[in-house]
């Protein structure tokens, strides 16, 4: 770095570190344990006593001190740290000491917040990063992963597609007496037309339980294969299929069986047979915290056979599944006992408890049954609320199953690098327990963006602070979401609607006409995002025909078969052919990443390869660099990429309105060229390849 570099960071500043430039850090970003990394430190003159600071644990933290030494530049202090030989958190910031009107004062220069490159800021006091403390200042991280984390190739930059079994297909021949009586319940609601609206009232004698069926099933899946490998889907990733009394199952009532009203477990198979010669792979959702209190294993209402863990406590009698369960009485003498967020119906399960890891994990456990059939992994459903060592005795059951191909994916909604919970740092990006997380990070920021809540600079600094914390294995395998089961689709979204508990409200709700299109339209950038970003792309089954639907249970609504609009058939359209982009040209799937411009309305970035090579070192095939350019304003922008040359060979305007025009030998940005200014239109997104 040079010195004048130096001393114009130091005009802005008395002292300077920015954690993602190199010549601060380097290398960049998640490091394997026992591997070194160079830190410096820029401060003006009269700063004396440079001290790095560092902590470093997961459980319990120990806290150390080193100066730093000067470097050929008197404004340059360096270290040399060592990282630690075990997968860990560690925290460093830097301490000095400075003349002041009130004598020597010590000040501390940690992390920033929402800044461009990871520079830091003075503090008056240090930064806080205990479990459970307000971690205000903030402190510079690295996430010291185990040096032989390794995901499944597969999984990095695949296109997912995820179900919510019950409202996506019926088979061919539903019928519908059959599924009334598949596995009878009073409380059950039957709709027998395909396209009714979800239930929201239940029975009147019970109310809602979330226990209405439309019948779709696994079979029905398997007949829509084609359609789902035709938006390029290499991974199926299925909410819960085994049996249960709801129609989301995640309370489970039998681990070992899918619900007879998918079609039971042959259809599973036949389901995963059809999958495998198409090339696509299938994640069950796997929801081990707790499980259904009207369950085999609980047996509250006594409709399974044996013995459950209820009856064991209530009448004293013998249950193989009562150490799974805590309960007690209340000085009524009423029975109670631990349960998910107080829900009565879903009895919270102690996964210490060695007789329910061996159902999970031993021989003809849950793991190794499904892994026998055919599934290539499990999504953990609530992740954080299982201990860490449940979930790293579920990675190592899942990898020595499958020869280390089986995948892993943690439902995390926050920063999984630092996640806190329980009073504790959690083990989830060290590598050893997930390959990666759900992607609700990514939605966040993205949906903030599209929304206009954020600049473009805000949202690619939030992404390159996620980039910078997430080991390269885990990030690639990351799955990048806009909707799911459990939040507001995105076309809802994009509207801005009032948020509201009230159900029938949110029945009714659906875009204006006025802001339909331009919601349509920002839906789908969001997905071309998707495809050109780092990580897995996940579409929620119908976002890709811009389905509606607020909160639970709207956004579980069946998929509107034979009744798609012109609209929505272009739609469709636009992401089959997005899908291709990322089929065809392994730098949207593994490539390496820079970011290009990042300014108000409009984001440019690049995914490219280095002499043929993806950044993990695989050869690639299609484009060697493409260029990815979104503008979210109605207005059409004109932009210039300084330091940039690019000469295309084709350009890709990938609006559905537009035809697909190819133009040769565009030149975008430069200083030794000569700087073109590019126009981008309004809600729009371009691909150059080349």
């Amino acid at each position: 770095m040079s010195s004048e570099t130096i001393n114009t960071n130091l005009e802005q500043a008395r002292c300077f570190h920015a954690s993602r430039l190199p010549q601060y850090r380097l290398p960049f970003g998640a490091r394997p344990a026992g591997s070194s990394v160079d830190l410096f430190f820029d401060c003006a003159e009269g700063i004396t006593n440079i001290t790095l600071c560092y902590t470093y644990g997961l459980y319990g933290f120990s806290y150390h001190e080193e100066p730093m030494h000067r470097v050929a530049s008197s404004f340059r202090y360096h270290a040399d740290l060592m990282l630690p030989d075990e997968a860990c958190l560690l925290f460093y910031w830097f301490r000095f000491n400075e003349e002041t009107e009130e004598g020597i004062k010590t000040f501390y220069y940690g992390a920033g917040w929402d800044t461009r490159d990871g520079e830091g800021q003075i503090y008056d006091c240090p930064p806080r990063v205990g479990a459970d403390e307000d971690k205000y200042p903030y402190a510079f991280q690295i996430t010291v992963h185990a040096a032989d984390f390794k995901t499944p190739d597969y999984m990095k930059g695949s296109m997912i597609y995820q179900i919510f079994p019950d409202r996506f297909a019926r088979d061919i021949d539903f019928d519908f007496d059959k599924m009334v009586n598949a596995a009878p319940r009073s409380e059950r609601v039957y709709h027998e037309d395909w396209n009714e609206d979800v239930d929201i009232y239940g029975k009147p004698e019970t109310g809602y339980l979330a226990c209405d069926f439309f019948g779709g099933s696994l079979l029905g899946i398997a007949e829509k294969l084609e359609y789902i490998k035709g938006l390029g889907i290499d991974i199926l990733y299925l909410n819960p299929i085994f049996e249960a009394r709801s129609s989301h199952r995640y309370d489970t009532a039998d681990y070992l069986n899918v619900d007879p009203i998918l079609g039971g477990t042959e259809a599973f198979v036949r389901l995963q047979q059809k999958a495998q010669t198409l090339g696509i792979k299938i994640i069950l959702d796997g929801v081990f915290s707790h499980t259904g209190a009207d369950s085999k294993y609980f047996n509250k209402f006594g409709r399974f056979e044996g013995t459950g863990a209820y009856q064991s406590y209530r009448d004293d009698k013998e249950s193989d599944f009562r150490s799974w369960y805590n309960f007690y009485k209340d000085e009524e003498g009423n029975i109670n006992y631990d349960s998910w967020w107080g829900f009565p119906d879903l009895p919270n399960v102690n996964e210490d408890d060695l007789s329910y890891r061996r159902f999970i994990f031993g021989e003809g456990g849950v793991v190794k049954t499904w892994l026998g059939r055919g599934a290539n992994g499990l999504r953990l459903d609530v992740s954080d609320e299982l201990p860490d060592s449940f979930i790293r005795q579920m990675r190592r059951t899942i990898k020595s199953a499958t020869d280390g191909e089986g995948m892993l994916i943690g439902e995390v909604w926050e920063d999984a690098s630092n996640k806190c919970s329980y009073g504790s740092y959690r083990d989830f990006m060290l590598g050893n327990t997930h390959d990666s997380v759900m992607g609700y990070t990514f939605r966040h920021n993205l949906l903030d963006f599209l929304c206009g809540y954020i600049s473009a600079d805000i949202m690619d600094t939030r992404f390159e602070g996620f980039r910078e914390r997430y080991p390269s294995e885990a990030y690639y395998c990351i799955m990048n979401l806009v909707s799911s089961h459990d939040v507001p689709r995105i076309m809802t979204m994009l509207s801005k609607p009032e948020d509201t508990d009230n159900r029938e409200i949110q029945r009714e709700f659906k875009v204006s006409p006025k802001d339909y299109s331009r919601c349509a339209l920002l839906s789908q950038m969001a997905y071309a995002f998707q495809i050109a970003y780092i990580g897995a792309s996940c579409i929620y089954y119908g976002d890709e025909v811009l389905m509606q639907g607020y909160k639970d249970p709207f956004n579980r609504r069946t998929y509107p078969w034979n009744r798609l609009t012109d609209r929505q058939h272009e739609a469709l359209t636009f992401v089959r052919r997005l899908s291709h982009l990322r089929i065809d040209n392994t730098c949207l799937r593994t490539g390496y990443y820079k970011t290009l411009l990042a300014e108000g309305d409009v984001i440019v970035f690049e995914r490219y390869l280095v002499e043929g090579k993806d950044f993990f070192g695989k050869e690639g095939s299609g484009a060697r660099k493409i260029v990815f350019m979104l503008n979210r304003s109605s207005e059409p922008k004109y932009i210039s990429v300084e330091d940039s040359y690019i000469e295309t060979k084709a350009e890709l305007i990938a609006r559905p309105d537009h035809p697909i025009p190819i133009r040769d030998n565009i030149i975008l940005g430069g200083k030794d060229h000569g700087v073109s200014e590019l126009s981008i239109g309004g809600y729009s997104v371009r691909f150059l390849i080349y």
